[in-house]
């Protein structure tokens, strides 16, 4: 039997409170698996993982548990279980990467681990004392990606995590997603077929501010996914 990781239920999310953008959505994730988001451009992905990262005030539920217990998405406890990537991130500009990883471990309280394995990965040993306001997107992207595998969230959480990599560190970045399952839970959303099918455990369907189907292992293939979005030639 699997355990829960987290179960949201019935969740409205809103930016102007006379349109929803997220309407009485609910999924559990459970823990140690992949698991993917897929919605048309405008679904509601990333404000889905913002709600979830307790960067919005615009939001109310049925209820939020993390392990089976009431959870605050902006308290301490939640914010050190769980570690996001965006897919546009222009936050800490001023930083190197090597200053970035040191702020964020010591935020989490945890010790700085031997990332070189995952620098190589990526392919970015010659960017690490680089200012991040002079990466390109993709290296830049890096950063934030090099710091969540290295951090081992209980929840992982990935916005669009393909977007500006080059081939190899896609190829890469997949590899790094079905292996997370071993140290937690990855929830990631994409609008790239390939990447939705080549990981998970399970994929949501986002349509109209709601979850609108489930895709079980097993049955994860890009043809269904097409029909369930309605929206073949897009893709």
């Amino acid at each position: 039997m699997k355990n829960s990781l987290l179960d949201v239920n019935g969740l409205n999310t809103w930016y102007d409170r006379e349109k929803m953008v997220l309407s009485n959505l609910s999924l559990e994730l459970n823990e140690h698996e992949a698991v993917g988001l897929i919605g048309l451009n405008g679904a509601g992905k990333t404000t889905f993982l913002k709600v979830l990262s307790g960067l919005l005030s615009g939001f109310c539920a049925d209820s939020i548990l993390l392990c089976g217990r009431p959870a605050n998405l902006r308290a301490q406890d939640f914010k050190r279980c769980r570690y996001t990537v965006f897919a546009e991130d222009n936050s800490f500009q001023y930083f190197t990467f090597r200053e970035y990883l040191s702020y964020v471990f010591n935020a989490y309280g945890k010790e700085l681990p031997d990332v070189s394995a995952l620098v190589r990965g990526f392919h970015f040993e010659n960017y690490t004392d680089i200012l991040l306001k002079d990466l390109s997107t993709g290296n830049c992207k890096k950063v934030f990606l090099i710091t969540a595998f290295a951090l081992k969230p209980k929840l992982l959480l990935l916005d669009e995590p393909v977007n500006g990599l080059d081939f190899q560190s896609t190829e890469y970045l997949y590899q790094l997603i079905t292996d997370y399952k071993d140290h937690g839970t990855v929830l990631f959303s994409s609008h790239i077929l390939e990447s939705i099918t080549l990981t998970p455990d399970r994929v949501f369907i986002l349509e109209s501010g709601k979850i609108s189907r489930t895709f079980e292992h097993g049955h994860v293939n890009a043809a269904e996914i097409r029909e369930a979005l309605h929206y073949e030639n897009n893709f």
